[in-house]
This record gives C-alpha cells, structure tokens and sequence, in this order.
C-alpha cells in the first residue's frame, strides 16, 4: 500500500456545488446524463463525483464529495486527497461517501484530516444528504463520519472489487 500522507486519486465531479441539478455519468454513452432536479428546495454542499474504476457497495462506483472553493463542472477530473469518510444509507443499502480536498486549491489543499473541517459545513454535508430524497419519499439514514484511513481503506477495497468484476 501506498503511504498515506501523499495518497492521491482522481474524482470525476457529476455534480458542482450549488447545483440542484442531479448528473450521473452513463457509462454507455460515456457522457454526463441529466437525472433529475432534486425534489427539496436544497443545493449540494461540495462538488460531488465519483472515483473511476472504483466498485462500492451499492454497485456504483465510489462516490466522492470534494470541498472546492468555486464549484467546477460536470466531467471535470480532480485530483484529490481523502480527508475523512461519510456513511450514509439509502433505499439501494450502505453509501460510503469519500470526503476530499484538491491538491491544487491553495484554500483547502492544506487540510489533512477531517478534525480541520469546520463542523458547521460538517453539519450541512450530514443535514442534506439526510433530507435531499424526502420529497422522492425516499428514506435515508445517516451512519456518520470516519477518519482519513477509514477512507483510504474503503477506496482500496472499493479498487479491489471492481478489479475483481472486470
């Protein structure tokens, strides 16, 4: 295993921060498909992706959350470092969620670990994803947060099943 104080990976955005807009990437037309608008009158807290050739739980790839300073755009590649790891469950099962700064923002890109996020926008990334789906009628449950290695551990066996399917 890599060591961990440089560990890098690229994130593919889906989702720019502030949007209401729901983009999935189709892995078909290997384009970015327009989903839907979320129900609730609510924004995404953080760029929001995924991490390519990774497999989760759920079956998709690796979701990712990445703390930017402006928000980038759908189909945009970051490279990223793993500051910490949100759980969450919806109606598909578990939903490992990788929380990542990138190493080319000057304003996050010395963050290291999840005890350097202001718990306030901690508080908002937990609030929205508990409550984004309520209008769907879609029920989420909210597991918490784990530290840095709890997140390198969870993109390495995430790399290892998909691995393991292709």
């Amino acid at each position: 295993m890599e060591a961990t104080e440089n560990f890098t990976f690229d994130v593919i955005v889906e989702i720019p921060k502030g949007s209401r807009n729901k983009y999935e990437y189709d892995p078909e037309k290997k384009m970015i498909r327009y989903d839907r608008m979320i129900f609730s009158s609510m924004f995404y807290p953080s760029d929001y992706g995924f991490i390519p050739e990774t497999l989760a739980g759920d079956g998709d790839a690796l979701d990712a959350l990445v703390l930017v300073t402006e928000p980038t755009f759908p189909g945009c590649l970051i490279e990223v470092k793993p500051i910490g790891l949100f759980r969450m469950r919806d109606e598909k099962g578990p939903d490992a969620k990788v929380l990542c700064v990138p190493v080319s923002d000057p304003i996050w890109n010395k963050v290291n670990t999840l005890d350097e996020i202001n718990p306030h926008l901690k508080r908002e990334i937990e609030h929205f994803f508990q409550v984004y789906k309520d209008l769907e009628k879609k029920k989420v449950g909210i597991d918490g947060w784990e530290d840095r290695e709890a997140a390198i551990a969870v993109y390495h066996e995430s790399k290892q099943r998909y691995q393991e399917e292709n």
